[in-house]
């Protein structure tokens, strides 16, 4: 649908940034925190850990005042639940309540609001070598830690989102470094787990704060038919239901997708439901529904017995299901530097997806471009690719909201450079550039990028600003 003139965006529109803590923080074993998942990982070879970082926990008072200086309305980050509770349980540690205390502080005291993810893949290492959400009693372990989190930071943070990309958890946990299940059966039983406790989470979140808003976070993504044949739409609407609805149907609506169900009962890896289960779903309430878009993925037909099939840039990550569906290449988009397909369109198309069936406002936490930003002669980043990817983006947004679908602000990713969670350092997604290496820290400075310039004045005119000369 086209328009003469695009709705102009509200006043309080919340433009943002994202980061999450393992891979922006470093700190990883300071002031008492304890041992995450991330901590514990061997990274890919000629790839950077997550020990230093951005070195954000050392340097967080420069990188929110740089974060004022872009204008951010909000700022999008993750809480480790090992810097506040080292074992995952039990004792409290007080210097992990009090670095996030000042950072929500500083944030405010430059009118940033905070939006707090409570578990962005680093589970304490204590738990997960007890197995980690697989245990039903991990439950009760996130809502304490929760109810933590609500008591000390509740009267200043208003946004909070429960679980970042549960569905990518589940469908591609060996590359994110969450996996620990043995097999497909014990995976979809730590999803359910997961959903109990988001459930039980946004209940506890709307008795102990009247006027916090809180969502789930998960990676959405429209799926397209490879061609007009009946069979390739079929598998695009299995793929949609593993991917997205799944998780967002037992979210939003409390009940598992009739789709992704009798998939699940076909290949005999039902979760185990106890009784009272559904109403524990159906009680868990999401005032918002926060999504990370990056692209679309496109699907045709698979046979019974064709073969499973595998990324041809990245060997562990399946993209089929015989009988099911296989994720194909769509040629009529182009691609990052990291073969990642660029499609702004479908991001209107999911914006309009996601309204339609769920009528809850939404809000963008992820979207951006992995680059090999380079600092040039004049000691400058410009990164007009960057620039044009949002640009795109978020006209193809503003197109969304002038169709009538309700978005409560943009927080792309990311607002500084950071380690990328399985190809390290050298894949920048920053309006700030942090000046190290893979390996190499050099002096960690901080650099606003051509991008960064862009941003600011967009958010300070309120309106997609053409290009820009810096």
């Amino acid at each position: 649908m086209y328009y003469k003139k695009l709705k102009d965006f509200p006043k309080d529109f919340l433009w943002g940034a994202s980061t999450s803590a393992y891979q922006v923080e470093g700190a990883w074993n300071e002031d008492g925190k304890g041992l995450s998942t991330q901590d514990m990982l061997t990274p890919p070879e000629n790839t950077t850990d997550f020990k230093v970082a951005s070195d954000h926990y050392h340097r967080m008072k420069e990188d929110v005042q740089l974060f004022a200086e872009m204008g951010l309305k909000a700022y999008r980050f993750s809480i480790a639940w090992s810097r506040i509770l080292p074992e995952g349980r039990g004792k409290i540690n007080q210097k992990g309540i009090d670095f996030y205390n000042r950072l929500i502080d500083e944030l405010l005291k430059y009118n940033i609001q905070p939006i707090v993810t409570m578990f962005h893949f680093d589970l304490p290492w204590s738990l997960a070598k007890e197995g980690g959400w697989i245990n039903r009693s991990i439950i009760e372990d996130f809502k304490d830690y929760a109810k933590i989190l609500f008591e000390n930071f509740g009267d200043r943070v208003k946004y909070w989102l429960t679980i970042n990309e549960q569905n990518m958890m589940v469908l591609a946990g060996n590359l994110l470094g969450t996996k620990t299940s043995k097999n497909l059966q014990e995976t979809y039983q730590q999803n359910h787990h997961m959903l109990l406790a988001q459930a039980e989470v946004m209940r506890l979140c709307h008795e102990m704060l009247l006027d916090a808003q809180i969502g789930p976070a998960p990676n959405i993504s429209p799926v397209y038919p490879a061609t007009n044949k009946p069979e390739d739409m079929l598998a695009a609407e299995n793929w949609a239901a593993l991917r997205n609805w799944l998780y967002l149907d037992a979210c939003v609506k409390g009940i598992y997708n009739s789709t992704a169900w009798a998939f699940l009962e076909e290949k005999k890896i039902l979760p185990n439901m106890e009784k009272g289960d559904l109403h524990i779903l159906k009680a868990g309430k999401p005032d918002f529904i926060a999504f990370n878009y990056y692209n679309s993925t496109t699907v045709s037909a698979s046979l019974p017995d064709d073969s499973v099939k595998y990324d041809k840039y990245d060997k562990k990550k399946m993209i089929s299901e015989p009988g099911v569906y296989e994720v194909v290449e769509n040629s009529n988009l182009p691609k990052t530097p990291f073969n990642w397909e660029i499609d702004p369109v479908g991001f209107r198309i999911i914006l309009r997806q996601l309204y339609d069936r769920y009528h809850l406002p939404l809000l963008i936490t992820e979207n951006g471009i992995g680059l090999y930003d380079e600092l040039d002669e004049d000691g400058k980043i410009n990164d007009d690719i960057r620039i044009d990817f949002y640009q795109q983006h978020i006209m193809e947004m503003q197109k969304a909201m002038t169709d009538g679908v309700e978005v409560l602000g943009y927080n792309p990713w990311s607002a500084i450079d950071l380690i990328s969670t399985h190809e390290g350092f050298r894949k920048r997604y920053g309006f700030i550039y942090v000046n190290r290496k893979e390996f190499d820290l050099l002096d960690m400075n901080r650099i606003p990028k051509k991008s960064f310039y862009w941003y600011q004045k967009l958010i300070r005119e309120n309106k997609v600003p053409g290009k820009i000369v810096v």
